[in-house]
């Protein structure tokens, strides 16, 4: 009898599992029966690595501003821990404080290389500068006293810190330790004052005479303190609260601005009174009265020239009576006094001097102002104060930026040519001098290839800009409101009901760099077309079309909601069920309940329109209100320049357009594009009980694609908003799918789906539409309407019930009372319904969420790719509809082009978001293009001959295909991906991206001469995947979506380069690139420059001889810890920093930190033996110096006598 090993057994079954389990991952990735050749992919996971590149625009929320006037530098702190630097146009730096405090202020360790920061979390960091990527060497955290103001003296290494308290503690800036030195309030006040003078406003050191510390106090009080004999010389007070506090650089009087808008000028030994006081907008009254009181001067600078009156420059103080008037900077020489007024609230303001010595005459020639969401540069030296023309692109968010488009890789003469006619919109009146701010050099630019980034803002116009080699520069700005008349006041609103602000916001751009053609749409349903000329032109009628894009849909459901519907029919046969026909959109222009209909939402102007050279309107399309309600705002936009086409979609269908013929070629509600095979249940629209919000909270009466069930309530907001495009979601869910309970009966269904054959040919501008042996009336029909068994009242009670739920559920973001309902164990694709489902679905519309032009194969039986559009919905579906062009040339003009519906190829879980094709060696096919050509000026014959020929320009490699060869379709969805190979039809490829989010943005984008699927997950993930196979190559948690503007703006683009907006006011930039994370650091700019430091004034003769210039001190000695002993270890805490050996330290561990430790003391002891080298040299030096001296004093005394020395 044989054995029985149970072991043998179980390490079968284990064996068995795990096989099936590999087999099943296999299956995933390559769906069986679906053997596609094997196409060699050279993109692996070590062609990938994230990191930032550069931050561009104008740093958000800024509240610190500080200047070095020898390496010509200037930093900017924001309220979020932000830090810029800047230096000549195009070397700029970001930098990041962990703590996310805000920036209370900044001091350059002038022509060191550093920078110290002071933090509203009382702490202190010190930058290193010299580095391309600065880095913190130190850091000191105060614990028991709040930091108000620093003050760091020119070429000093003693840091004086004021407190709210009132004391001043000095900290030792080469090793951020404290001295023991410290000036107590108490000490400084008079010792009779009963009042605690308030925190420390200001602290400086008087310019001649560097041991005379002036201090200021908020109440008003100023002490000027000799560090020497740590004691107060002289105390001023004042009644009004003091806000800063400037020295004459003589050193005999200071300036203080005050609280009720006045100055005060103090000589340093009458500490009575002011010698004088200044309200300098303050109304004169007779009688001698005091003015009347002005709001505070927040800031003033004394600076004093050498042939004139000195400069007085101070911000705020204007009386209380100019309600309403811009924030002002006001400029005061001698007896001219100019008031410059700002578009923004001043945060600080700096003036730049020629010399960086407090004690000699400053020459001001440049005002630096911080404004809230500007920076302004004055010239002092020429009359009128005229600004600087700002070289930084700080401009960005000169309206609010809406969208966000990224193109690497461009036409050479692309930059160029937008370049030449941007030129001519720059503004006049600037000053004729250079850009003072011209510190650091430039990087080594290694990318050979162009970049451009297009932005659309909320009042409608559209920024290119150059971005190339990681800078960034405006090159030309377009206005797309000028087609539109503008109200003049604000009753005189007819149409922009859809929107109380910002009619004119720019929401998708579609541009062909080839063809220079561009296409926008709005956010009032209008779409522009623009071709770009350098010529300037004056249209007198601005063509437009208007179309009635219309979702309306007659029949009703079947109450049997619960029961499993049957498969849909093919198109090719008849259905016996007889429905309701579906009557024809109404083309008149009023309603017969007095509703507006066939009204767009804005006016295009009738007069003629001057054209300037650069993008020209080609034609405006505008979607039409349709019985009382307003278009739907659009959500797809696609152009394409070969074939004169411009196509775009929304919740309620798709509108296919000739801007050559201008002629609309195909207007289908979704539910006419998808034809009787729809597997969707949709039903008629309820009337809106009352008129939507408008503006930034305008509800989008659209049902995008759904959130699978298992996602929180809050991630379902959060993307429907995204997918509202305004930021503003009704309600959504993604339980609309019909139970297909096999994979057969899915093949099944698409299979027939496939079959039918819509053809809409285009004659004078009006739509025949026929369709196969189908019944026009069918073609709207619900999958279940068919059903004719009857219905008894409780049912049809319950439908009346469900509807209305859904009616009112319109304006919430998640049904509430339906939430309980959703059956959040399955997850499937198929899945079963309930009644609450149903009733969800009821409401649901599908939106077109993905368009792309193509030459492929449309139908299996295709023998060679032809003219085609790809259309993805926010359902998963995604169809296909031919295009029959005539030839080119004049014919083009005059024949029409036929589009027909093929039907849908396949669905996909998720919206559609990106589509693209490659051919059968798995290279990118681009969509067909023509390319530009200036269009304003007359052909010549030969010309006109070449015209007649051309043909559509592809530059992919299927141009030289045989027939026999296939293509692969890639289709990225929210939740997966896949690879269709054409024209079978066969899916090759499935990969599913993610489960429990959702992609944002999918882009399909070439990298080291090969091509990969980038995606960017609202949690956050950036992946890419390879193509065809779909392998992983990258996941990298990157970014949390924590606001719509990233959903909205972010965008991978080619080698390897994507962008976001990361504030309202800034773009990041970043690259998943391994090749450019490497070459980033001689990319970079550099900050620091080796640069002399001036020569100190020359103090004079009799200066020297009395005694008469500046008084030096040995802060060393007053300070150090010999003389002033250790400060407390529990009023700061010091913390080394990452940029210094500290940190180096710190952060080395494992082999690699071994290696680096290794490295570390190599480093240390080859500079200890260069040290012991240099010292044994000067030794050697000295000894032969000392042998020379002796033998030359040995032959001078040789022969002499005794008596002779």
């Amino acid at each position: 009898m044989r054995k029985f090993n149970i072991r043998k057994v179980l390490d079968g079954l284990t064996a068995g599992s795990s096989s099936a389990s590999q087999q099943q991952q296999l299956q995933q990735q390559h769906p069986p029966g679906n053997r596609e050749p094997e196409i060699q992919e050279t993109l692996q996971s070590e062609h990938f690595q994230l990191c930032k590149t550069v931050r561009h625009g104008f740093p958000y929320q800024p509240s610190a501003l500080a200047f070095d006037p020898v390496q010509k530098i200037l930093a900017v702190g924001t309220q979020t821990g932000a830090l810029r630097l800047f230096g000549r146009p195009g070397v700029e730096c970001y930098c990041q404080h962990d703590s996310g405090a805000a920036v209370i202020q900044l001091q350059f360790l002038i022509n060191e290389g550093a920078l110290v920061s002071a933090l509203a979390d009382d702490t202190l960091h010190l930058w290193n500068l010299r580095q391309k990527r600065p880095a913190i060497l130190h850091s000191l955290k105060f614990c028991r006293e709040r930091v108000t103001f620093c003050h760091l003296p020119f070429q000093s290494k003693w840091l004086y810190v004021g407190t709210e308290r009132g004391n001043i503690h000095i900290v030792n800036v080469e090793s951020f330790t404290l001295s023991g030195y410290v000036i107590m309030w108490n000490k400084a006040i008079e010792l009779s004052s009963k009042s605690h003078p308030g925190p420390v406003v200001h602290i400086s050191d008087n310019p001649m005479d560097e041991g005379k510390l002036l201090i200021g106090f908020e109440s008003g009080t100023v002490v000027l303190w000799d560090l020497k004999s740590k004691k107060a010389d002289y105390r001023y007070t004042y009644d009004e609260a003091i806000h800063s506090v400037a020295w004459h650089h003589e050193g005999k009087q200071f300036i203080c601005s005050h609280s009720d808008g006045t100055l005060t000028i103090w000589n340093v030994r009458s500490p009575a009174k002011p010698v004088q006081t200044i309200t300098p907008h303050g109304k004169q009254l007779k009688d001698g009265k005091k003015p009347e009181p002005c709001k505070p001067i927040l800031k003033v600078e004394f600076k004093t020239t050498r042939p004139g009156e000195p400069f007085i420059i101070l911000s705020g103080g204007l009386s209380y009576d100019t309600v309403g008037r811009r924030p002002c900077l006001t400029v005061m020489h001698g007896k001219s006094t100019a008031v410059l007024e700002m578009d923004y609230s001043i945060v600080d303001f700096l003036t730049l001097c020629e010399t960086p010595y407090p004690n000699d005459f400053q020459e001001p020639y440049a005002v630096v102002v911080l404004l809230e969401k500007d920076l302004v540069l004055i010239d002092l030296a020429q009359n009128g104060y005229p600004i600087f023309e700002n070289p930084y692109p700080l401009s960005i968010h000169e309206s609010p930026v809406t969208c966000c488009e990224y193109f690497a890789d461009c036409p050479v003469d692309l930059i160029p040519a937008l370049y030449s006619v941007g030129a001519r919109q720059k503004r006049q009146g600037y000053s004729k001098k250079e850009w003072p701010i011209n510190g650091g050099n430039w990087g080594l630019g290694a990318q050979s290839y162009s970049e451009i980034i297009i932005t659309g803002h909320a009042d409608g116009s559209v920024k290119f800009w150059d971005a190339s080699a990681i800078n960034l520069q405006v090159l030309y700005k377009l206005k797309t409101s000028k087609v539109f008349e503008k109200s003049r006041n604000k009753d005189d609103k007819p149409n922009t009901d859809i929107v109380d602000e910002d009619p004119y916001a720019i929401q998708i751009i579609s541009w062909c760099p080839e063809s220079r053609m561009l296409c926008i749409a709005g956010v009032s349903a209008h779409v522009i077309i623009y071709r770009f000329s350098k010529q300037e032109v004056i249209t007198e009628v601005i063509p437009m079309l208007e179309v009635r894009l219309l979702y309306e849909i007659s029949d009703v459901e079947s109450p049997e909601g619960e029961q499993a519907p049957p498969l849909p029919t093919p198109v090719g046969s008849a259905n016996p069920q007889p429905a309701p026909p579906q009557s024809h959109p109404s083309t008149s222009s009023s309603s017969s309940d007095g509703l507006r209909d066939n009204v767009p939402c804005l006016k295009v102007k009738n007069s003629p329109l001057k054209q300037s050279p650069g993008y020209q309107t080609e034609l405006v399309i505008q979607l039409v209100w349709v019985s009382g309600e307003p278009p739907q705002q659009i959500t797809s936009l696609a152009v394409n320049s070969s074939y004169g086409l411009v196509v775009f979609g929304n919740c309620s269908g798709i509108a296919m357009v000739d801007y050559l013929q201008k002629a609309v070629l195909l207007n289908l509600g979704t539910i006419e594009l998808c034809g009787s095979s729809d597997p969707y249940r949709r039903e008629p629209r309820s009337p809106r009980k009352s008129r939507q919000p408008s503006g930034g909270m305008l509800i989008v009466t659209s049902c995008m694609c759904g959130v699978s069930s298992l996602y929180s309530e809050s991630v379902k907001k959060l993307r429907s908003s995204f997918l509202n495009l305004k930021e503003t979601a009704v309600f959504r869910d993604d339980v609309c799918r019909e139970n297909i309970s096999s994979r057969e009966e899915q093949v099944q269904w698409l299979r027939s789906s496939v079959t039918g054959e819509f053809k809409v040919t285009v004659n004078t501008g009006l739509c025949d539409i026929s369709e196969g042996t189908v019944a026009p009336e069918d073609r709207c029909k619900s999958p279940t309407s068919g059903s004719s068994s009857p219905h008894n009242s409780d049912d049809q009670q319950k439908v009346n019930n469900f509807i209305e739920k859904a009616k009112m559920s319109r304006k919430l973001s998640l049904p509430t009372d339906l939430k309980p309902d959703l059956d959040i164990k399955d997850n499937s694709f198929s899945r079963s319904r309930s009644s609450s489902v149903t009733s969800i679905d009821k409401e649901s519309r599908e939106a077109i969420s993905a368009l792309h032009f193509c030459e492929t194969f449309t139908r299996k039986a295709d023998s060679a790719p032809s003219p085609c559009l790809w259309v993805g919905t926010t359902l998963g579906t995604v169809l296909v509809i031919a295009l029959n062009l005539p030839p080119g040339g004049e014919q083009r003009l005059l024949q029409p082009v036929i589009v027909s519906p093929s039907g849908t190829i396949l669905r996909l879980k998720g919206a559609v978001l990106r589509m693209a094709f490659l051919d059968s060696t798995g290279c990118l096919m681009p969509p067909a293009y023509e390319s530009w050509k200036e269009h304003n000026v007359p052909e010549e014959k030969d010309e006109k001959e070449k015209l007649k020929k051309r043909r559509p320009v592809s530059v992919s490699p299927s141009s030289s295909q045989e027939i026999s060869e296939n293509q692969y379709a890639v289709i990225c969805s929210e939740k997966q991906a896949k690879v269709i190979s054409l024209p079978t039809q066969n899916c090759a490829y499935k990969q599913n991206i993610t489960e429990t989010s959702f992609v944002l943005r999918g882009d399909i984008v070439s990298l080291s001469n090969s091509i990969c699927l980038a995606c960017f997950c609202a949690n956050g993930h950036i992946m890419t995947f390879s193509l065809p196979s779909l392998r992983p190559l990258l996941d990298v948690y990157y970014l949390p979506l924590t606001n719509m503007r990233i959903a909205r703006t972010f965008c991978f683009t080619n080698n390897g380069q994507a962008l976001y907006l990361v504030s309202p006011t800034e773009i990041q930039r970043l690259t998943y690139s391994q090749e450019t994370c490497e070459n980033l650091q001689e990319m970079l700019g550099e900050l620091f420059t080796p640069v002399e430091t001036p020569e100190a004034p020359n103090r004079g003769f009799f200066k020297g001889l009395f005694g008469g210039g500046a008084q030096s001190l040995d802060r060393e000695e007053l300070f150090g810890e010999s003389s002033s002993g250790k400060a407390s270890r529990s009023l700061a805490q010091h913390i080394p920093g990452p940029g210094g050996i500290e940190g180096v330290k710190g952060a080395a561990s494992g082999v690699v930190g071994e290696l680096a430790r290794a490295r570390l003391a190599l480093d240390e002891r080859g500079q200890k033996l260069s040290d012991l080298e240099e010292r044994t040299a000067a030794m050697l030096s000295s000894a032969d110096s000392f042998s020379k001296h002796a033998h030359e004093m040995m032959l001078k005394y040789k022969d002499k006598k005794w008596y002779q020395f």
